[in-house]
């Protein structure tokens, strides 16, 4: 039987097709330092505490705020970050990716059980709305430690372009547990099923309240608070009567307006300009609310670093790009 060799050209393909194979299963996104910055002299000696979730689908948009933050504060050195990730990820690699970039950064990452709150979620109007660690802020009282006692909550698809330190100064007075801007101009009905609405039962939880939507992507939340009054237990209430019949369509957002909506404690809406991603179907571009900015929040379904990776960007996008701190494929170490 004789064997014959094949020809220079095929060999050449498939070593080409070989290491293109290799090359994009061990490149992944790189991020370039940031730079250190320092306490102005006027800093009190105080610490604030940022959460944050971590992914690697959404990693480049929290370096992004992590650097927006930094930026802008008068008191750097005082922001202690957390960061929360799902027990299926691989964090080590989330924490030298933050530690190459913010090599001076107070940071801790902690871990949240997936298959727990998996038991939990229902689906939603979007697939990415369903994912467990989306679920996380809603458990930020059992996941960090007890000496955490008030928390500014971001989301990972927004900058700041004012200093955070405002913001934690927002007050919590007697019994309110959570800040954040209302948004009282909303149709604050659709988030909410038929089925919630025609039952007397449930419908009477907004009685003698003024309940009017905010936006859980940035949040101020009095942790000792919450745990002493239990309120991831009555979040879980929600979501597991959601599970028996359809009350909401939105994913983590509606237990917490079921709980909380008409009482909390207002902040400037500048501090969540939000809806820049468009809606959750097809993500068109948006403009700014009326009014000052302190931070800019892509939520919906449009994300500014895909679309500028897409050469498709939306106008607001480029207020985004200046935070990017990914590094282009071709300048790997």
């Amino acid at each position: 039987m004789i064997h014959r060799k094949p020809p220079l050209s095929t060999i050449l393909t498939l070593l080409f097709l070989f290491y293109t194979t290799i090359s994009a299963t061990t490149i992944s996104q790189k991020f370039k330092e940031a730079p250190k910055y320092y306490n102005a002299k006027d800093c009190p000696i105080t610490t604030v505490h940022v959460a944050m979730t971590l992914d690697t689908t959404y990693i480049r948009g929290s370096m992004a705020a992590i650097f927006s933050v930094l930026q802008h504060t008068s008191c750097p050195q005082n922001i202690n970050f957390h960061f929360i990730t799902s027990t299926s990820s691989n964090a080590p690699h989330l924490r030298a990716t933050i530690t190459t970039s913010f090599p001076y950064l107070h940071f801790h990452i902690y871990p949240f059980d997936d298959a727990f709150i998996n038991g939990l979620i229902s689906t939603s109007i979007r697939a990415a709305l369903d994912t467990p660690l989306n679920y996380a802020r809603s458990y930020l009282a059992d996941i960090l430690p007890t000496h955490v006692r008030k928390i500014i909550y971001l989301d990972s698809d927004l900058v700041l372009v004012d200093d955070i330190m405002k913001l934690a100064d927002t007050p919590l007075p007697n019994d309110i547990v959570l800040a954040a801007p209302e948004y009282c101009n909303a149709n604050f009905t659709f988030y909410f099923t038929p089925t919630f609405w025609s039952s007397p039962t449930l419908s009477v939880t907004f009685a003698n309240r003024d309940p009017c939507y905010f936006n859980t992507g940035v949040m101020v939340i009095d942790l000792e608070k919450w745990r002493v009054g239990g309120y991831t237990k009555k979040i879980e209430e929600w979501m597991e009567l959601q599970k028996r019949m359809r009350i909401y369509e939105l994913g983590s957002l509606p237990p917490f307006l079921l709980v909380f909506a008409g009482n909390i404690a207002p902040v400037d809406h500048r501090w969540n300009q939000h809806g820049l991603g468009g809606d959750n179907f097809r993500g068109l571009c948006r403009d700014l609310h009326p009014g000052p900015v302190s931070l800019l929040h892509w939520s919906g379904k449009g994300k500014p670093w895909v679309r500028l990776d897409a050469e498709r960007p939306c106008p607001l996008d480029a207020l985004w790009a200046p935070y990017d701190l990914l590094k282009p494929p071709f300048s790997f170490d």
